[in-house]
C-alpha cells in the first residue's frame, strides 16, 4: 500500500530562486495546457499537450525559459492535467464515487505551488535530496522512510514554507485491537464522547484566532500591491498555517488511537453543510474538522484491517435511552443530562448517543436508512407490552 510522508526542507537563498524559476515554468505549462484544452472541442492526449507546450514551445522566444529548469516536472505537470480531467468527467457520468470534482482551473502565483519529480529527477542522499537543476536540498528527517520513494513533490505553500512529499510502498503491521468496538458521537467543545464514558476536548485556538482577527483587519487596510501588504500577507498566512497543523496533529493522533485500539469504529453521518447554515456555530463548526476526522478514520481503519461503518443521520441517538430502549423524543441543545421516564436511569447527552451509536454500528440496533421507521420496535413493545405483529400479519394475508 502507498503511502506518503512529508518533511520539511530549508533551500538555501539561491535554491529558492530556483524553486521559483520552476514553480513559475510549471504553472506556465500547466495554464497553457489548459487554455489549449478548454479552446479545442476534443480533449487532445497528453503527448500533444506535452509536444506543443513544452517542446516547441522552448523555440518561442517568449517561451524559451522553459529549458532553464528540469522537463520532468513539466512533463508530470501536463499527466497531473490530465488527471484532473478524467477525475472531473468521471465524476460527472457517476463513476467516481463522492461529491462532484469542478474542472481545472488556472493556477496562481499567490497560491500553494508544487512540482512532482519522478525517479529520474532526484536522488536522496545522507541528509539532502538532489534535486535535477535545483541543487542538493537540506531536508530535516525526522523519520526514516520504510522504502525507496516513486516520486517526490517539492511543495511550497502560502506561509513561505517550503516541503518534500515522497511517495512510498508501506507494508503496515496489523496488531489486535484492544476493544471489540467504539461509537463516537462529535461534538464542538468535547470534539469526541467515546461509548466507553471517555471525552476528547479540543484543542483551544483562541490565542491564535485573536491574532489572526486583528491581523487580518490590518491587512484589509493594507493598499493593494504594497510590500507593506505583502508582508502582512504573509503573517496571516503563518497563523492560518499554525491553526491547520495544530488541528492536524490533534486529528492524526486521535484517529490512530481509535483505529488502533478498536476492531469497529462507528460515527455518525452529520450533516456539516446544513449545520454551517447556523450563522452563530458556522465559525465553530468549520474550524473543528468533522469531516477531515471521519476520513482520517476511514484511511487508517482500511490499513489496518478495521471496520469503518457510518450510521444513518436521521437514528434518533439522543432521543432513545440506550439502557432500555425508550424513545422519549427531541431535546433542545441546552439539555445535557437526561433521566429516562421508563427505567430511572439518568445520562448524559452525549454519552447516551455515543452508546447508541455503538449498538446501531454494531448491529444491536437496526439501522432506520437499512430497515425503515415502519420495521423498528415500538415504544409499547419495549415497555413490556406483549408483542401483536403475528396477529398483524395473519389478518392483513387474510384480507388480501
Amino acid at each position: 500500500m502507498k503511502s506518503r510522508y512529508q518533511f520539511r526542507i530549508y533551500p538555501t537563498p539561491g535554491q529558492r530562486q530556483l524553486l521559483a524559476r520552476l514553480f513559475g515554468c510549471v504553472r506556465v505549462v500547466w495554464n497553457d495546457a489548459l487554455a489549449l484544452c478548454k479552446q479545442s472541442d476534443k480533449l487532445p492526449k497528453n503527448s500533444e499537450l506535452q509536444k506543443l507546450c513544452i517542446t516547441q514551445a522552448k523555440k518561442h522566444e517568449q517561451r524559451e525559459w522553459l529549458g532553464q529548469v528540469s522537463v520532468v516536472p513539466l512533463q508530470q505537470s501536463v499527466a497531473d492535467l490530465g488527471v484532473a480531467y478524467k477525475n472531473f468527467f468521471q465524476s460527472r457520468s457517476g463513476k467516481r464515487k463522492g461529491k462532484k470534482v469542478n474542472p481545472p482551473r488556472f493556477k496562481r502565483k499567490t497560491n500553494r505551488q508544487t512540482a512532482r519529480f519522478t525517479q529520474r529527477g532526484f536522488k536522496i542522499k545522507a541528509s539532502k535530496v538532489y534535486l535535477a537543476k535545483v541543487g542538493n536540498v537540506k531536508v530535516k528527517w525526522s523519520r526514516p522512510l520504510p522504502s525507496e520513494p516513486t516520486s517526490v513533490t517539492v511543495i511550497k505553500d502560502c506561509a513561505g514554507r517550503y516541503f518534500l512529499s515522497f511517495v512510498v510502498e508501506v507494508d503496515h503491521v496489523i496488531q489486535p485491537p484492544k476493544n471489540p468496538s467504539i461509537g463516537i458521537d462529535l461534538g464542538l467543545k468535547t470534539f469526541a464522547s467515546c461509548s466507553n464514558r471517555e471525552k476528547i476536548d479540543s484543542p483551544d485556538y483562541s490565542l491564535l484566532y485573536r491574532k489572526l482577527k486583528r491581523s487580518s483587519r490590518r491587512l484589509s487596510k493594507r493598499q493593494k500591491g504594497s510590500k507593506r501588504r505583502e508582508r502582512m500577507r504573509v503573517k496571516v498566512a503563518k497563523l492560518n498555517a499554525k491553526i491547520r497543523d495544530k488541528r492536524k496533529d490533534f486529528l492524526h493522533k486521535l484517529s490512530t488511537k481509535v483505529v488502533n485500539d478498536n476492531q469497529v469504529i462507528a460515527l455518525e453521518d452529520l450533516n456539516v453543510g446544513g449545520m454551517l447554515k447556523n450563522r452563530k456555530l458556522s465559525r465553530a463548526i468549520s474550524q473543528a474538522g468533522w469531516h477531515e476526522f471521519r476520513s482520517l478514520c476511514k484511511g487508517k481503519a482500511c490499513k489496518h484491517n478495521r471496520d469503518f461503518r457510518v450510521i444513518d443521520r436521521w437514528e434518533p441517538t439522543s432521543q432513545v435511552c440506550s439502557e432500555c430502549g425508550y424513545r422519549w423524543g427531541k431535546l433542545d441543545l441546552s439539555v445535557r443530562t437526561i433521566v429516562c421516564v421508563n427505567c430511572g436511569i439518568e445520562h448524559d447527552r452525549d454519552d447516551n448517543a455515543s452508546a447508541n451509536i455503538e449498538r446501531v454500528g454494531v448491529g444491536h440496533t437496526h439501522d432506520v436508512k437499512r430497515t425503515g421507521s415502519a420495521c423498528k420496535t415500538s415504544v409499547e413493545a419495549v415497555c413490556g407490552e406483549p408483542s401483536t405483529h403475528r396477529e398483524y400479519v395473519q389478518l392483513s394475508l387474510f384480507d388480501w
